[in-house]
């Protein structure tokens, strides 16, 4: 099997950053003409400035956020390994504010909980209740289709490897 690599998508990066750049704009409009409190202008254009190192790091990183081969799945910002296909025992989708999430199910001595301190046991217990789980695949900056990745790992978590 061929790696499967899904990008960031530039789209989602340009339109934060025009996004931005409307607030950023009445920011700079309130200093200007006096129509508004100064602080709230400039806390105004402070804030939706820093969109623009954002947008401009998603619009220029090249990395795969996301691959797939025949050892597992790795997502960039979940998880530092790949999350082998053996561990994985079920997958389901979830919208959290309409963000897209894959919840991937793995055995409990394969949590990542499992070598980490309380704060981090107890943040994790915080996204079971929400209905999620420890690993979780953003699917935010990925345009792709939920629906159909979601069945594509739950193939692939069964199928059989080829020698």
């Amino acid at each position: 099997m061929k790696e499967i690599k899904l990008y960031k998508s530039p789209w989602r990066a340009i339109k934060l950053i025009l996004l931005c750049s409307i607030f950023v704009g009445l920011g700079l409009w309130g200093i200007m003409t006096g129509h508004m409190p100064t602080w709230v202008a400039w806390l105004n254009t402070g804030f939706f400035g820093l969109g623009y190192p954002v947008g401009l790091f998603h619009l220029f990183d090249r990395r795969p956020q996301i691959v797939i081969n025949e050892t597992g799945i790795f997502d960039r910002t979940t998880n530092k390994d790949f999350i082998n296909w053996e561990i994985i025992k079920d997958a389901y989708l979830i919208d959290i504010h309409k963000q897209k999430f894959i919840c991937l199910v793995v055995d409990e001595k394969y949590k990542p909980s499992q070598n980490k301190g309380k704060l981090y046991q107890q943040t994790a217990k915080f996204s079971e209740a929400i209905g999620a789980q420890e690993l979780n695949i953003s699917l935010g900056q990925v345009k792709i289709d939920p629906e159909k990745l979601t069945e594509f790992i739950l193939l692939m978590r069964t199928a059989t490897k080829q020698s």
